[in-house]
């Protein structure tokens, strides 16, 4: 069978599937629990069949997705256990995160650039970065104050959610945004996974090399970076054969761990973020792509694998490797892919920044106080400064969101509900905050004639 017939194959029966699913959901059919099911699993094993015919790794973390969903519904206690896929696959990743950033900004700085550009694009960075973000924010109030979603709840956190909730408000630490720019300590930045201040040594590190003046030693460690960068992107590459694997264990985890019962108890909030995130990328980025004449196609390639794999994974970290080298293959010079995105990903949070006004209104309205406009501007103001450089920390979007919502003098017990269905929400804030981020690298390329 071509590989033509094998998609419409495939197309068919996860069309059946789905409508079998839904006529059965809703009481409009009678029919076995088994026949679903089947046809569910029926049309994952053909798209098994275009796996194995297209060597896309795009393909196969997609149909690895639906059998996590599908293992999630009808085998909970065996996909609580294959969040270890993901977790793995994790950890492999931040074990490429510290040494590519390192590599690649180095060989950039001292090895192609010079050192008025490295200050000219942060310049430019940040400022694209805060306009961007202002943006996301308001998008997220006006998305919350139509549809409404948190008016005639009667949101009640559950033990389980407390118990969370508790835990991550345990671990809080004080932040200082400016100060936690700058590392103590190179090896502690790597071991917390600080992304930011891994950047700021590895820029501290390759303008020290640039101002060197013994030439031959110079070279030796330009050889060792430039090698170093090599064999990372090889690196890179190995893991992502686990990709798929990983995500169908994130998948099945989350489904299972959720439950289709939370998710339709908070469906109207779940479907006002991914309204406002939708909007958002309609409404802001595709504008800035036409602004500065993005080639769509191209970009649409290079971020589908890395989008996908943060989508699955709820995870940006997860993202970055494969986003760098995507980036760098589409034409964006290393020295640019390596100084801005690990950067927007401190500073550039668009779906994160969304989400937290959103999720603030949200609280407000299930407590049933109308915050007034002049409220939501202090608020967006709070979220403006607390919003930034959390990336590496644990629970952070809650962190600030329980922080904001006692700030306005709520409840922030209220907010505990929004845990249980905290997973799929994070797999929409990160994929926009990973397309915000490319999209921010090509924009800063082109402002520094680069492409």
């Amino acid at each position: 069978m071509n590989k033509t017939k094998l998609n419409w194959v495939l197309l068919f029966l996860g069309t059946i599937a789905v409508l079998a699913t839904t006529l059965r959901w809703n009481g409009w059919l009678e029919l076995p629990h088994s026949v679903p099911v089947v046809l569910r699993w029926l049309a994952i094993a053909s798209g098994f069949l275009v796996c194995y015919h297209r060597k896309s790794l795009t393909v196969w973390i997609l149909v690895f997705m639906a059998a996590g969903i599908e293992l999630g519904i009808d085998l909970p206690e065996l996909a609580l256990k294959l969040k270890v896929l993901s977790d793995i696959f994790l950890r492999l990743i931040k074990t490429i995160i510290a040494p590519l950033i390192f590599a690649t900004l180095v060989v950039g700085i001292a090895g192609h650039s010079n050192l008025k550009q490295v200050g000219r694009m942060g310049l430019k960075a940040i400022i694209y970065f805060e306009v961007v973000t202002t943006i996301a924010l308001f998008i997220g109030l006006a998305a919350i104050n139509i549809s409404k979603a948190g008016i005639g709840s009667s949101l009640e956190a559950k033990a389980n959610q407390v118990e969370k909730a508790e835990k991550l408000l345990g671990q809080k630490n004080e932040h200082d945004v400016i100060l936690d720019i700058f590392p103590e300590n190179i090896a502690k930045s790597i071991a917390d996974n600080q992304v930011l201040q891994i950047v700021v040594f590895s820029i501290l590190f390759g303008i020290g090399l640039a101002l060197m003046k013994d030439k031959d030693k110079k070279a030796s460690v330009l050889r060792f970076t430039e090698g170093l960068s090599e064999v990372m992107f090889n690196f890179t590459n190995i893991v992502m054969y686990f990709a798929p694997l990983a995500v169908c264990g994130a998948i099945a985890y989350s489904v299972a761990n959720m439950g289709l019962g939370v998710l339709m108890d908070l469906i109207k909030l779940v479907m006002t973020l991914y309204a406002a995130l939708i909007a958002f990328i309609l409404l802001v980025l595709v504008p800035i792509g036409l602004i500065v004449k993005l080639p769509f196609k191209r970009f649409i390639a290079a971020i589908t694998e890395p989008v996908s794999i943060a989508f699955a994974t709820a995870s940006s970290e997860a993202a970055l490797p494969k986003a760098m080298e995507n980036l760098e293959a589409m034409g964006i010079p290393r020295k640019v892919v390596a100084f801005v995105l690990p950067t927007g990903y401190s500073f550039n949070l668009d779906g994160t920044t969304l989400y937290l006004s959103l999720a603030s209104v949200f609280v407000a309205q299930v407590c049933g106080v109308d915050l007034t406009i002049g409220q939501q501007i202090q608020m967006c103001l709070i979220l403006m400064l607390t919003s930034k450089g959390v990336a590496g920390v644990r629970g952070a979007s809650f962190l600030i969101l329980v922080s904001t919502v006692a700030s306005l003098g709520l409840d922030p017990h209220k907010a505990f509900a929004i845990l249980a269905i905290d997973a799929i929400m994070d797999m929409g804030r990160t994929t926009v905050n990973v397309i915000g981020n490319c999209l921010a690298t090509y924009v800063v390329a082109k402002w520094e004639n680069e492409i």
